[in-house]
């Protein structure tokens, strides 16, 4: 019996909304805008998070960076102290290497802005990071093409690298760059490997896309080590079973030993994790958050009230048709449901037609600016129920209007 009310009722709404078109558009165009506002906000979201957790993957989850400034503010530090201490140097990485019990690999990097050519193409302040061998074993990446540098390579500083998926393609085209000799300021070197493509973040970072990778020793020749503001890190990668936190406190130990700092003095250094990040970015993501339901709110809520006023004016269109109905037996309930079913039905084509503005918005970024956004099966169904939701709150005065009239009334009512 439901079944066949809630039947009924749906062809009568899909007839009301069908012959009453510019009506039924002008009642749509508000659930549209506000579901188009809080899904694209949800799915550029979702897309932030995916691509932040991919760079923190890429970062290591058991690995810690000791560098000269933090990645977090330490509200106990200033910044004109932190100016002060010396950047990690070899010696630190030396110390760390024979001293550290939960290390699996270390590795040092130093980095830093060239000019690469190759032939008529150049790319002008290229990020160059020198690096020992064992950045292969702290770092996670892909070689698309081509191999990594060995540990002789390594050890001598031949004047090898590797290039970024970007970097090679803006100095190569489509020529393939292993085994071709590329100039790093006015050094030479044979390109031996290319990345594979890892993409821009939500972090904002194309990661190793457009940056050459070289032997830390090739780079001595062009960076000075002995600069107070050398762009240089400590990587290193914990042990199975061994906690950041333990890897953190035996890091901080054995460079406050091998830097000399006495008891009670505070650290010259900083000691990073990927969890520094998220913990930073959340309070900006909750405001991402927060604002996408209040703009989003705001133009359901201006949706609903078109639905409900329009609503009145289809219950009023309808009373005589209402009262006839109510004489040949329809039950309240079934008019109620009625005008519910067409509400509902109104603003869930609304949603419909939102989620596909943020679809096609979505194929619309990812063409042109090679990302890789979604649109998820949770934001759909959150789309959906918001919809049927604010059809049910919209739709429920007037279908309790329609439903509660006097049939002899309604009959003889002139519109």
């Amino acid at each position: 019996m439901w079944l066949k009310m809630f039947k009924e009722s749906f062809i009568f709404a899909f007839s009301s909304v069908a012959v009453n078109k510019l009506r039924t558009f002008l009642s749509l165009f508000g659930i549209t805008i506000g579901i188009l506002s809080i899904i694209s906000v949800f799915t550029v979201f979702d897309w932030m998070e995916n691509s932040i957790r991919k760079s923190i993957e890429s970062l290591g989850d058991n690995t810690i960076y000791v560098e000269k400034w933090p990645w977090a503010p330490d509200p106990d530090i200033q910044w004109w102290d932190m100016i002060k201490w010396p950047p990690p140097s070899t010696d630190d990485y030396e110390a760390l290497l024979r001293r550290s019990t939960g290390a699996e690999a270390i590795c040092y990097t130093v980095g830093s802005g060239e000019a690469v050519r190759y032939r008529g193409n150049s790319v002008s302040n290229a990020y160059i990071m020198g690096a020992t061998y064992d950045f292969q074993d702290v770092r996670s990446f892909e070689l698309g093409r081509g191999r990594y540098f060995t540990d002789s390579e390594s050890a001598s500083g031949k004047p090898v690298a590797l290039l970024g998926a970007e970097l090679a393609d803006k100095l190569f085209g489509d020529i393939d760059p292993v085994g071709r000799e590329i100039a790093i300021g006015r050094h030479k070197a044979q390109v031996v490997g290319v990345f594979t493509k890892e993409g821009t973040g939500g972090l904002s970072d194309s990661g190793m896309d457009e940056a050459a990778l070289v032997p830390l020793n090739f780079i001595r020749q062009f960076v000075n080590f002995r600069n107070p503001f050398l762009n240089a890190d400590i990587m290193i990668r914990g042990k199975q079973g061994v906690s950041v936190q333990q890897l953190s406190e035996e890091v901080t130990m054995i460079l406050r030993a091998a830097r000399r700092i006495a008891p009670g003095e505070e650290n010259n250094f900083s000691i990073n994790q990927a969890s520094q990040i998220t913990s930073t970015l959340e309070p900006v993501f909750r405001g991402i958050n927060i604002a996408g339901w209040i703009i989003g709110g705001f133009s359901i809520l201006v949706g609903g009230f078109g639905i409900a006023n329009i609503m009145f004016v289809s219950v009023r269109e309808r009373t005589s048709i209402i009262g006839i109905q109510m004489a040949l037996g329809a039950k309240r309930r079934w008019i109620l449901l009625q005008f519910l079913t067409e509400s509902v039905l109104l603003s869930i084509t609304g949603g419909i037609l939102g989620l596909i503005l943020v679809f096609t918005g979505t194929l619309f970024v990812n063409y042109f600016f090679e990302l890789d956004m979604l649109l998820t099966a949770g934001n759909i169904i959150l789309a959906v129920a918001i919809s049927g939701a604010i059809g049910v709150i919209a739709g429920f005065a007037p279908a309790s209007a329609a439903s509660r009239m006097n049939p002899v009334e309604a009959i003889g009512y002139s519109f």
